[in-house]
């Protein structure tokens, strides 16, 4: 190891902090061959098996985990010694890919994102429109915006506001059909709702509005396209207050009807946290989605 080249050590910190080659190299900006055999090398050179390669990724072996925590203090001497000689701050850019629900994907996240390209123009988003928590189990995005609070332990989740929700309908719909004044109203409306769930049905319910499947003259569990459906006419629904607020073709209906808040969360895989972008980003969102929650525009 006379001739050691100290882009192994860094390759192999990225690889057992990220969990995969896929998440280093996004991290490393590299490509996931060069990754392997870097790898690949540095135990050639040691003379040690580095990582257990399964299902799940890469796993250190007991001598990868005794060399991991001198490797990143040695990667962390080597960055320090190359922002020294540059005379600079390490620079926030790359790519941050963010998983959030369709309606926050769709309407509320471009705008947010366009604030976030002036502040911070080196950095690339990609934006996951899924409800699924195993996108960050599977690496498919570093940060996602959940209204649940994951329960996964390789995750890390805080807890960013609480989103209220509204009974609304569009303006040419009131006009046509007239507007609620009490919640009992509903029953003579036409409501949007899902389609295969029947969570809206349990919360009239439990209001003491009896309501059926029938009831729901438009069903759909999109959330896009349930939206829409409200803002078109077809009838009374559900949706986040501060989103209904801004639009000008969608009046709030009984407003002070008892309905639940949507909780937020910010959550990320605990090996990307790390990463000066996406905590700049992660933090970038946490205080936009109290503005949102809060009406701010």
């Amino acid at each position: 190891m006379k001739e050691f080249d100290w882009n192994l050590i860094k390759s192999f910190v990225a690889v057992a902090e990220t969990g995969s080659l896929s998440g280093a190299a996004r991290r490393l900006a590299a490509s996931q061959p060069t990754l392997g055999r870097h790898i690949a090398e540095l135990e050639a050179a040691l003379g040690v098996t580095l990582f257990r390669r399964g299902r799940r990724g890469y796993e250190l072996t007991e001598a990868g985990s005794t060399l991991y925590e001198r490797g990143r203090a040695v990667s962390e001497q080597a960055n320090s010694f190359s922002l020294l000689a540059l005379g600079s701050v390490e620079a926030i850019e790359g790519t941050v890919r963010i998983a959030a629900s369709e309606v926050v994907a769709a309407y509320v996240l471009p705008q947010m994102m366009a604030r976030l390209g002036e502040e911070e123009p080196g950095i690339e988003v990609e934006i996951v429109a899924s409800n699924q928590v195993e996108n960050l189990l599977r690496r498919d995005a570093d940060i996602a915006i959940r209204m649940v609070r994951p329960a996964q332990n390789e995750l890390v989740a805080r807890k960013v506001t609480d989103i209220a929700l509204c009974a609304c309908a569009s303006t040419s719909y009131l006009v046509r059909h007239g507007r609620p004044t009490q919640p009992g109203d509903l029953a003579d409306h036409a409501l949007v709702g899902f389609d295969r769930s029947d969570e809206i049905i349990r919360g009239f319910t439990a209001f003491g509005i009896p309501v059926s499947r029938g009831s729901f003259r438009f069903r759909t569990d999109n959330q896009i396209v349930l939206w829409e459906a409200v803002r078109a006419g077809n009838g009374i629904g559900l949706g986040q207050r501060p989103l209904a607020e801004r639009d000008p073709m969608i009046e709030i209906v009984l407003p002070s009807l008892p309905l639940p808040v949507l909780p937020v969360w910010l959550a990320m895989h605990r090996d990307v946290r790390t990463s000066m972008r996406i905590r700049r980003v992660a933090d970038f969102l946490h205080e936009e989605l109290k503005r949102y929650s809060a009406g701010a525009s």
